[in-house]
């Protein structure tokens, strides 16, 4: 059913919003999500409907009498004036309403507010009493809660992981204690730039240091509000695209070729012109270094070689390369002297000289070093066990090859 919330904010601001929910929704987590889209911590809020307030936490809405299309009144009130939950006695007192969960159209305004714990009386002996056993409210202040809506939710999950890593790492470590523990440090953190943003606003305008930091927050906040927008309005603007390969082969042996038209020169690794029978022809005198993103030495150049793309064989030259993780790039050279047409819309290499059309590869069908998750499997692994793995196969490989060398194998 879709419930219309009118929240009223301490600060006398107005916010409307609507929610679509479960009948058998319970008021408790009917609060988190309000918190989310209004920024009212669940500790602060009251749920009011027909002028009466919903107290229980744990009945549902239904049993409230509510519906589909009715209109309800979230206001803000004091921590003492909202309803005491029960005490949480292993974490301590933390206000959890400052993680922005992503995924919502507004982000969580509270920054993160830790009492200091008030001196209690000395006893008769002079030592003081210990402390009562911290309570933790519900709703997103309980980072149980909030761990089993963010694992229930595989969207808000995906989000998670892909703009706080170190929090989605804690959540899908299984270990509610390490999870608390990311998020109390993170909001730590967040509470200590606000003080020091605080202390930047009051300290003297003239101050030429003071006035550095500040433009400094604030082209801080203006980026992230420029980040949040696109996330919400272009977020495919995130996501990642494979680069266009195609099948060809070079002296009739198969090979996938890269299209670059931002290359000026068609190239090819020296693996890839040893395993097509060419290194022969390579002219040394074309020696050099490529000049990129990075710079990788030049061996020589093979000045015409025979390249088969779909049923057209077409001459080519290479300039061959001593380390190049990628076994053959068309460059413009080769596409301007075809004239060859990248056609984004079929999703095709369209070979002007003699109308001939042949398909870019799916991610499946790349090599190894052009695919998003460097392999199957490996897209969920972290960057040092991606390198041990890598290690251990590069390991296996050299034994293998070891082991061929061997006289029984030749």
């Amino acid at each position: 059913m879709l419930l219309t919330v009118f929240c009223l904010r301490r600060d006398r601001s107005e916010l409307t919003f609507s929610l679509q929910v479960d009948a058998d929704f319970e008021l408790q987590n009917f609060r988190a999500l309000c918190a989310l889209e209004s920024g009212v911590p669940a500790s602060q809020s009251q749920i009011i409907f027909g002028e009466q307030p919903l107290t229980d936490n744990h009945r549902s809405l239904a049993s409230y009498g509510l519906k589909d299309g009715d209109v309800v009144i979230l206001q803000q009130v004091e921590n003492g004036q909202a309803l005491s939950p029960a005490p949480f006695p292993g974490l301590p007192r933390i206000d959890f309403s400052s993680i922005a969960v992503p995924g919502t159209s507004t982000q969580l305004s509270q920054s993160l507010q830790l009492p200091p714990p008030a001196p209690a009386p000395p006893d008769s002996t002079g030592a003081p009493a210990p402390p009562e056993p911290p309570s933790i409210p519900q709703g997103l202040d309980n980072p149980a809660l909030l761990r089993a809506m963010l694992l229930a939710n595989p969207h808000e999950l995906s989000l998670l992981k892909e703009r706080n890593p170190p929090l989605a790492e804690a959540l899908l470590s299984g270990d509610l204690e390490k999870f608390t523990q990311v998020l109390v440090e993170q909001q730590q953190d967040r509470a200590r730039r606000e003080q020091e943003r605080i202390r930047l606003f009051s300290a003297d305008p003239f101050d030429l240091e003071a006035q550095a930091k500040i433009e400094e927050d604030i082209r801080q906040q203006n980026i992230e509000e420029n980040m949040t927008i696109a996330m919400e309005e272009a977020p495919e603007s995130f996501g990642q695209v494979v680069m266009l390969y195609i099948n060809c082969k070079v002296n009739g042996h198969p090979v996938k070729a890269f299209v670059d038209s931002g290359a000026q020169m068609t190239i090819m690794s020296q693996a890839c012109a040893e395993r097509c029978n060419i290194m022969r022809l390579v002219d040394r005198r074309w020696a050099g270094i490529a000049r990129g993103v990075g710079t990788q030495r030049i061996i020589g150049r093979v000045h015409l070689a025979q390249v088969q793309i779909e049923g057209d064989f077409l001459p080519c030259s290479f300039s061959i390369l001593e380390e190049q993780p990628m076994d053959m790039l068309l460059g413009l050279d080769m596409l301007k002297r075809h004239q060859c047409s990248i056609d984004l819309k079929n999703n095709m290499l369209v070979i002007g000289t003699t109308g001939s059309q042949t398909s870019f590869l799916p991610e499946g069908e790349l090599p190894e070093c052009a695919k998003l998750a460097y392999g199957p499997g490996r897209e969920d692994m972290r960057p040092d066990e991606l390198a041990d793995q890598e290690l251990a196969e590069a390991l296996q490989k050299s034994a293998d090859e070891a082991e061929c060398q061997k006289p029984r194998c030749m």
